[in-house]
């Protein structure tokens, strides 16, 4: 088993996080209705069913976003076996079996993580209900919380890690058997197969924002329209993904040029651009992370707006109060899932970061052997990480306004009262974002980078 999930460790993180959180919102669910069933509480299958429709709708947002998750961290393992796997080639092996054999690797993975994430739901759920029982919080009853429908998300997060390490596999197929015997590390076919997925991109987005315009007016009837808007939610991201090699090198570029004209920042800005595919890699999880925050925040914040401009009109001025403490719950819910989308992005980012420099021993020894100091190394890695993590807030942050104000549109939109309000964004929200996003590139690349300056330049050279 752990031959098999060799460099996988933050795929069955994911795989657990995504698991734990469809299984979880399912107990829970579960344990609310069972104690508002002990009550004088009305239409409890009408309840059942509004409940479980919310938690799949979250439960797909996170195990989306694990999948994105995987497949950039699958694409990232390939980069850094494509010697291995060129001289497996080299040796008369094919490039569908590899595939395959990095393929059953994420299934294990995401089985792996799935049995990890329900254990530890029912742990937590088991637990919290006791506590609930004992402080009088809950109705005393058994609550048997453990349902069949919880095999949905676990078998859906196992099909998920699947496919995404398929996905990310597809650099197999670009591995030439020659490239055994270089002395560099190539990017994994950066620039094969691109046209193809251009096409891909545009198609994908244009559905996806056509669903998301339509998820609006709906909306503007019925809450309905959010289950038009997640699909396009999906497509269009998804589309942003596959066209990000495309956006992410000219953001680079931009903030590169404000970072300093020293020898150092050079190559940190230059680095950041004379891979654009590794850049990209890098950036996706940070996008994710920033898009997901700034989402559930900004369509937390606007759909409290509308709602509270609707009570006002209706209840005046000394009904808003009131209505909004009665918001409190929502917006617990929402700095939930802000959380922990931004703990299953955050695990994604760092692991890409890490590996990625590990990947980049031979070409810090390299650098260094030519005259580069280990301090003006250390800053050339640190212009890379603020550059990345600048470029990667920017285009985030502008996805997730978008996508919030869709959602709570979509969402709220029939209780305006006159006409669409504008995306309502907290600026200790940019604030916030911009500094954790920034803590946590550099992290995730200055201390595997001590490891790699550790090694004699000599050495580093000769790493494999």
């Amino acid at each position: 088993m752990k031959g098999h999930l060799r460099g996988h460790a933050a795929t069955v993180l994911v795989a657990a996080l995504a698991a734990a959180f469809g299984v979880g919102l399912l107990g829970a669910t579960e344990v609310i209705l069972l104690a508002a069933d002990a009550g004088p509480v009305g239409g409890f299958e009408e309840v059942r069913i509004v409940l479980n429709i919310v938690v799949y709708v979250f439960s797909g947002i996170a195990i989306y976003v694990a999948s994105i998750v995987t497949t950039n961290t699958v694409s990232t393992i390939v980069v850094g076996r494509i010697r291995q796997i060129a001289l497996v080639r080299l040796l008369g092996g094919t490039a569908s079996r590899e595939r395959r054999r990095l393929a059953a690797e994420g299934l294990t993975a995401g089985l792996t993580g799935a049995a990890i994430g329900t254990v530890a739901a029912w742990g937590i759920l088991a637990a919290l209900t006791a506590i609930g029982r004992s402080s009088a919080v809950l109705p005393t009853r058994d609550y048997p919380f453990i349902v069949g429908t919880m095999l949905v998300p676990v078998l859906a997060v196992m099909l998920a890690t699947w496919l995404a390490a398929w996905v990310g596999s597809r650099r197999v197929l670009g591995v030439s058997p020659v490239e055994a015997l270089g002395a560099a590390v190539p990017d994994g076919g950066a620039h094969r197969g691109r046209r193809g997925r251009d096409a891909l991109a545009l198609a994908l987005g244009i559905l996806g924002v056509l669903l998301l315009a339509l998820a609006v007016l709906v909306g503007q009837w019925t809450p309905l329209g959010l289950l038009i808007g997640l699909p396009g939610g999906a497509l269009s991201f998804t589309a942003v993904m596959l066209a990000a090699v495309r956006i992410v090198p000219p953001l680079l570029a931009a903030v590169g040029r404000v970072l300093g004209r020293d020898a150092a920042a050079l190559l940190g800005a230059r680095n950041a651009l004379r891979h654009p595919e590794r850049s990209t890699r890098a950036a996706i999880g940070l996008v994710i992370g920033v898009a997901l925050v700034t989402m559930f925040v900004v369509a937390g914040m606007t759909g409290r707006r509308i709602i509270l401009e609707r009570a006002e009109a209706v209840l005046g001025g000394e009904g808003v109060d009131a209505f909004d403490q009665a918001l409190a719950p929502m917006m617990s819910v929402i700095a939930f899932l802000v959380g922990y989308s931004a703990v299953i992005a955050a695990v994604g980012l760092v692991n890409t970061l890490t590996v990625g420099v590990l990947q980049r021993t031979r070409e810090f020894g390299m650098v260094r052997a030519l005259g580069l100091s280990r301090a003006q190394l250390r800053r050339s890695i640190s212009v890379e990480a603020v550059q990345l993590a600048a470029a990667s807030v920017l285009l985030g942050f502008a996805i997730g306004v978008g996508y919030g104000w869709v959602g709570a549109q979509a969402a709220f939109g029939a209780t305006q009262v006159a006409g669409m309000v504008p995306p309502e964004v907290p600026w200790w929200l940019v604030l916030a974002v911009a500094a954790v996003a920034a803590v946590l590139s550099i992290a995730g690349s200055r201390i595997p980078a001590r490891r790699a300056l550790a090694i004699p330049p000599v050495a580093a050279i000769a790493v494999e």
